[in-house]
């Protein structure tokens, strides 16, 4: 099958959704049963993923092709992979390490939440800058769009996450990041819900649209990448809505969390946000 296949490009970022999320839940897992230790050297260990990335957008910047709009798509998934693996791993998080105190405002509530992530937060905008400052006026700008789809459409979660939705799974949190669970809750519906599936699917049709216009094989696999990766993005927001065991697609790769290491006790694993799942 040609690269130049939009089936092939749709399946590849499918493919690549599926597997880096696996693969950064499995560390994660494996380094839980290890030990805290273990955690920091899974984000030193994978510093040379996020220099790749960095090399790999540069290096596309000139780059029309079909291959060169797929390096760029994942040069931008390993950059962002780098980025999760930390979080997860309870090294790039935020200030706020305690879970939130019950009956709080809305407004205090907010802020303590901002404060669990907010670290995590401030790279990811420096990284998006970043990439946007290598691509300006650059041929090739895919890299840019895959690490904005992923950024926004993380925001977008997060905000359903904290105002609350019906499905919030617990099996896949980490034991560095159990305190966020106290800053989501459960909910029917919430107002953010229906503007973030509008946007998504407004996007999705967008680069859909681009992708059956485009005039060179190049831009018809980056557009059909994108469109790929904003429509997992939609769908992983209906998983927070429709009862379907999407956990089902990693667990098996899992191996079985250990009993607490000796240590400072954790909280409860009551409910988590569904961070892990999310475009990685």
């Amino acid at each position: 099958m040609s690269l130049t296949n939009p089936w092939l490009a749709a399946l590849s970022a499918i493919f690549l959704w599926w597997i880096s999320t696996g693969l950064i839940l499995w560390r994660v897992r494996r380094a839980d049963n290890e030990g805290h230790d273990a955690h920091l050297w899974s984000v030193l260990l994978g510093l040379p993923l996020l220099l790749a990335g960095i090399v790999g957008l540069n290096e596309t910047l000139s780059d029309t092709s079909a291959f060169g709009a797929y390096l760029a798509f994942l040069s931008a998934l390993a950059v962002w992979a780098w980025v999760e693996l930390a979080f997860l791993s309870g090294i790039i998080t935020g200030p706020n390490t305690k879970p939130c105190p019950e009956n709080l405002s809305l407004p205090l509530r907010f802020l303590r939440a901002v404060g669990t992530i907010l670290w995590h937060e401030l790279v990811l905008i420096a990284l998006l800058a970043t990439i946007a400052l290598m691509t300006q006026d650059a041929a090739n700008i895919f890299g840019l769009w895959t690490f904005a789809i992923l950024f926004f459409a993380r925001i977008s979660a997060k905000l359903n996450l904290f105002f609350g939705v019906p499905r919030i799974h617990t099996e896949f949190l980490p034991r560095p990041l159990q305190h966020l669970a106290s800053h989501f809750r459960h909910a029917p519906m919430n107002w953010v819900f229906p503007l973030s599936i509008t946007l998504l699917s407004y996007a999705s049709y967008c680069w859909l649209e681009r992708a059956s216009a485009a005039s060179t094989p190049g831009a018809l696999i980056g557009f059909t990448l994108l469109s790929a990766l904003t429509l997992l993005a939609l769908l992983e927001h209906w998983f927070m809505v429709i009862p379907l065991p999407d956990q089902k697609l990693w667990r098996w790769m899992l191996p079985e969390r250990k009993p607490q290491l000796q240590g400072k006790p954790q909280p409860a694993l009551h409910t988590t946000l569904k961070e892990t799942p999310h475009g990685l």
